[in-house]
């Protein structure tokens, strides 16, 4: 509260908004976690905070943000007295992610089937077209985006919250391996196509094919990480 002789502070007078710092801390989580999808950064490689100040011109309060978020999305480890170290992953541990993730993700295909408005299955056919030109311009960055965002808007229109959370959870400690999954021209156009074909089955709202096409995305992602692809 402020009495009769003090006035509330102008705008000019308020102090600088922390968005700056913000939008700073966003950046380096973005570029740092294309880093270690793209594999600039390996697994079991310790974050060398002094080398990536340097490189992004930045403190350390904004990157130690960045890293915070990563942990979170289990691409690293904060370990005590050691710093963040890229997370390595056994294929054991893959594989158990994956084939959750599989099933989780046919349940998905087959309530979206049947929850889904026309408009969802309208903007969904058109990511999948856009997915496709985004491989037509090897454009990987833009294309594991729209990837993404496929896969949310199908778990998105089922409804169901406690699926969408479930999946969430799981989808964080594979993002890398999936992402990797296509990094051969083979696999890579392989996915396209099976995006295509799910994206077919849903707008026919054909639950059964959707499903199966769905948990089989998963699976092939798995094979072709795991060598057997």
């Amino acid at each position: 509260m402020y009495n009769d002789r003090q006035e509330a502070p102008s705008m000019s007078e308020l102090k600088p908004d922390p968005i700056g710092r913000t939008a700073l801390a966003v950046e380096i989580t973005n570029r740092l976690r294309q880093m270690i999808l793209e594999g600039q950064l390996e697994a079991g490689e310790k974050i060398n905070e002094k080398l990536l100040t340097e490189q992004f011109g930045v403190s350390r309060t904004p990157l130690r943000e960045a890293l915070k978020v990563l942990a979170a999305e289990g691409l690293l480890d904060l370990i005590p007295h050691r710093g963040a170290v890229i997370t390595r992953q056994s294929e054991d541990e893959l594989a158990e992610v994956f084939h959750v993730l599989a099933a989780l993700e046919g349940l998905a295909g087959e309530l979206a089937t049947l929850a889904a408005s026309d408009a969802d299955l309208n903007e969904i056919e058109a990511m999948t077209q856009k997915l496709r030109r985004s491989y037509e311009e090897t454009d990987r960055p833009t294309y594991f985006r729209i990837n993404q965002a496929i896969h949310k808007a199908i778990l998105r229109a089922t409804g169901n919250e406690t699926l969408q959370r479930s999946h969430e959870l799981l989808a964080y400690r594979v993002q890398r391996a999936r992402y990797q999954a296509n990094l051969t021209p083979e696999r890579w156009r392989a996915a396209v196509e099976e995006h295509e074909a799910i994206a077919k089955a849903l707008c026919a709202r054909d639950a059964a094919t959707t499903a199966q096409r769905m948990k089989e995305h998963l699976l092939k992602k798995l094979a072709s990480i795991s060598g057997k692809g």
